[in-house]
């Protein structure tokens, strides 16, 4: 009787006929299992910032700054503008996208003169026409450099690849123009990751630059996910501020401009991906809420 009891209830009980203790090991080990595949759900998406995350670009993009002045003769009272290594540091770590990058640079000093108008521009107009011209000679020139110069930064194609590999969905926003995004990710990232991206969104397609949240906004929206399900890696407090916006979790890679930067809300703070550094670890530690900060260590 008592074994056909255990046959009975063996279709509405697996733990029908087993030992008590045996029955609560069983119920542990199945709520761990079941809390195992709870937690690999919470990241769903890990998205990439790309200059100074897939590429250290500060440099690239100062030398094409100071090489499409030089192009257009760009007078500042009365000399080519050239910027220097500290002062694009500071436009870096404050001022969002190269055309407001030039435009707080002529309003901070003055307008200049230059081969693109025939005199110094006085209206908001002739002041766009003239940042649209630099920025297409220079985002021209800084294409040409990363084609032929520029290398992604130490392991970001392993830790991409093992993110993908786990099933996460994968994308890439940059306040760069699309056209140099685009430029970094297939010369860089390669034209088979790149075509294989769930999303990837360009300063273009937003109309307010980082650290606005929207471009993160959207991107989950855009692969249906909830911001809480996003991974966001960035290199600057300015990326920090608009992942932290948009409600998403973040980590830094921090470069050499922007190391002494307070990344208040990130999750984990690092001067590169390191070669012991794997995707089931960096996840592990984000959902225990472990901060750290190998500047402090």
């Amino acid at each position: 009787m008592a074994a056909h009891n255990c046959q009975s209830h063996a279709r509405r009980s697996m733990l029908g006929c087993r030992p008590p203790v045996q029955r609560a090991l069983v119920r542990r080990s199945s709520r761990q299992r079941l809390s195992v595949v709870v937690h690999a759900a919470e990241t769903k998406a890990f998205i990439w910032d790309c200059d100074g995350v897939i590429i250290d670009s500060e440099e690239f993009h100062r030398l094409a700054y100071n090489a499409s002045f030089q192009h257009s003769d760009v007078k500042v009272d009365g000399k080519v503008s050239d910027w220097s290594v500290k002062y694009y540091d500071e436009l870096q770590n404050s001022i969002g996208g190269g055309k407001a990058k030039m435009r707080h640079y002529f309003n901070t000093n003055s307008w200049p003169s230059s081969k693109i108008l025939p005199d110094v521009p006085q209206t908001d107009d002739e002041k766009t026409a003239l940042i649209d011209e630099l920025q297409d000679w220079k985002t021209t020139h800084y294409q040409e450099i990363v084609a032929t110069k520029a290398e992604a930064r130490p392991n970001v194609l392993r830790l991409f690849d093992e993110a993908k590999d786990m099933g996460l969905k994968m994308a890439v926003c940059s306040a760069a123009t699309k056209s140099s995004a685009i430029a970094v990710v297939e010369n860089l990232l390669g034209a088979e990751r790149y075509r294989n991206l769930d999303v990837f969104m360009a300063g273009d397609d937003v109309p307010e630059k980082k650290p606005d949240p929207s471009i993160y906004r959207i991107a989950a929206e855009r692969m249906g996910l909830d911001p809480s399900e996003c991974l966001v890696i960035e290199d600057s407090t300015i990326g920090v501020q608009a992942a932290t916006g948009a409600g998403m979790k973040c980590i830094v890679t921090y470069t050499h401009s922007t190391a002494d930067q307070d990344f208040a809300g990130a999750a984990r703070v690092m001067s590169q991906i390191a070669d012991d550094l794997h995707m089931t670890d960096l996840l592990k530690d984000i959902r225990e809420g472990k901060r750290l900060d190998d500047r402090k260590s």
